[in-house]
């Protein structure tokens, strides 16, 4: 059976993701990845006859023998190891609600502070599966993340209609099943409940996710007063991860970071009344909001998106996470607004489906 090196290479890259190993391990495989595209299967093999695949920069020894399993036809033994990682059995309502799920709509590039460039994750988006999954790269104020300029911004969005072309494309040649790269940004709510991008390129947007990322122990009627400002701005489509708790710190370890105080009540009854969805986050660092807070939004009639807040292609896998928690908590698939098909999400957001 013929195997494709560099997508296994891929393979083990998008598990040890999942499973939140670090980095630098991610990289030697993508790293090697990008060398076997680039030498081409003949030469690769040729080196791997000859003993010499090592003198390829980027080539270590474990990822040479990933090489020549793979080029044998073997599954490598490194991939069969982590193909688990992170892969946590649900329960089956969770299960059936991860399967409902037709797209993700937050995820992040390289264009901010994501590893990965914009083609790569929502290719493997559209491998996962899904019919569409939102671009949503951090605003300007967020400079410690790379921030998007509006320049930027709309360069950005020439980008996504290109990608938007080639999946199209692709479509058209019964080579991949439909899929759309929709339009987004995660917008800082300052402290005065504004927006941080401008509003005319807001407005072009299929969705806006609206989240805290700065002064997250301000004064808790101040903090309910800054979210409802926020969720009541027609550019508002979700709120992103409300808390803005962190259970783990980043990656492994970390001390964590408590939860904002806001009246929930209040927050979540505005959530309702502006139509504004209440991200269930499924970052296993993050786990927003907790499950108290969940059932609150639940009991408030609020709708729901599960998303993953991806910074890596495996991280997309993340979602099954948060529909376990959804599901604890009461959610119903119709509640939740990526298990809509496209034209309904974009009918939804107020984004025109053909655009």
């Amino acid at each position: 059976m013929s195997r494709d090196p560099a997508e296994d290479l891929r393979r083990i890259a998008f598990c040890l993701e999942r499973a939140l190993e670090p980095s630098y391990r991610v990289k030697a495989f993508r790293t090697a990845a990008g060398v076997v595209d680039r030498e081409g299967r003949d030469a690769v093999a040729a080196r791997s006859a000859a003993g010499t695949l090592t003198d390829l920069t980027g080539i270590g020894k474990v990822t040479a023998l990933v090489v020549t399993e793979s080029l044998a036809g073997e599954e490598p033994v490194y991939l069969r190891r982590v193909e688990t990682l992170g892969d946590e059995p649900v329960s089956e309502g969770a299960g059936r609600l991860r399967a409902a799920l037709q797209g993700d709509l937050h995820t992040h590039s390289d264009w901010s502070d994501g590893g990965s460039p914009i083609e790569e994750m929502a290719r493997a988006a559209r491998a996962l599966g899904h019919a569409y999954v939102v671009l949503t790269d951090h605003s300007p104020r967020l400079t410690v993340a790379n921030g998007l300029s509006p320049a930027r911004l709309r360069q950005q969005l020439d980008v996504v209609a290109a990608l938007n072309e080639v999946f199209a494309q692709e479509h058209a040649d019964g080579l991949a099943e439909p899929f759309r790269l929709l339009t987004g940004i995660e917008c800082d709510i300052l402290e005065d409940g504004s927006l941080d991008q401008e509003p005319e390129l807001l407005a072009r947007l299929d969705v806006v996710v609206a989240s805290v990322h700065s002064k997250l122990r301000m004064e808790r009627d101040a903090m309910t007063a800054r979210m409802v400002a926020a969720i009541s701005n027609p550019a508002t489509d979700v709120l992103g991860h409300c808390t803005g708790r962190q259970v783990l710190g980043h990656g492994r370890g970390g001390k964590g970071r408590p939860e904002s105080e806001f009246d929930a009540e209040v927050v979540f009854a505005a959530c309702a009344q502006f139509d504004v969805a209440v991200e269930v986050n499924s970052r296993p660092e993050r786990l927003d909001p907790p499950k108290r807070l969940l059932r609150l939004a639940v009991e408030a009639g609020c709708r729901v998106a599960i998303d993953t807040d991806a910074h890596a292609p495996g991280q997309l896998d993340w979602q099954h996470l948060g529909c376990e928690r959804a599901h604890l908590c009461g959610v119903e698939a119709d509640q939740v607004v990526n298990t809509w098909d496209l034209d309904r999400l974009l009918s939804w957001s107020g984004a025109a489906a053909g655009g």
